[in-house]
């Protein structure tokens, strides 16, 4: 990023080409989707939908997101329902927000982390990225949307089969499948180039 114009415990926010660009971050690497991001995440894009630019969601070279803390929600207890409310907001947020946005996506797109890409218009990935829903081999399911966005997107057989399966996909298989809109190995640049190749109004 060029310039950093707001920097988060769990993000950074910054310009470059007329894009805004919101970097996850956390102090394992693994930019887990904790109730304290997931609020902050979903300030920041009421914030940016105010004066509306294309926008980038990216992580770092191992992580997109890990997606949100099992361990924290196992201790949330009855309070994983407003959990899943708060998410939920947040996915709907990404998805509805005015200007286009895309997941430029490195390394382990996982759970809630996918279901974050999911909300995005576009998904530009590495080739060595990794796709994929787990909590079915723990008893859970997403309550994000991503059980509406992904059967949208690939179909519902597939879709079922990643949720079901807690099948990991590897990019080539994601591009495939139509889960991603391209592979490069810059995809930070390559989100950059779809955003500008998108029609002005």
């Amino acid at each position: 990023m060029n310039e950093v114009t707001l920097c988060s415990e769990y993000f950074e926010i910054g310009r470059r080409h007329a894009v805004t660009i919101l970097r996850l971050k956390s102090e394992d690497g693994t930019n887990r989707l904790s109730q304290g991001c997931v609020r902050e995440l979903t300030v920041a894009i009421e914030n940016l939908s105010q004066n509306p630019k294309p926008l980038i969601i990216t992580g770092n070279p191992k992580f997109f997101s890990a997606g949100a803390d099992l361990n924290e929600i196992v201790a949330l207890g009855s309070d994983a329902f407003e959990f899943a409310r708060l998410g939920q907001r947040l996915m709907a947020l990404v998805d509805e927000f005015p200007a286009p946005v895309c997941a430029a996506v490195y390394g382990y797109c996982m759970g809630g982390g996918l279901d974050l890409a999911l909300a995005c218009d576009y998904r530009v990935a590495h080739p060595h990225a990794v796709f994929g829903h787990r909590g079915s081999a723990l008893g859970l399911i997403t309550g994000w949307g991503g059980t509406q966005r992904l059967p949208r997107l690939i179909g519902r057989a597939k879709a079922l089969e990643m949720f079901v399966a807690a099948e990991k996909i590897g990019a080539s298989h994601a591009l495939d499948m139509k889960l991603i809109d391209r592979v490069s190995d810059n995809p930070l640049e390559g989100a950059i180039q779809v955003m500008t190749e998108l029609p002005r109004n």
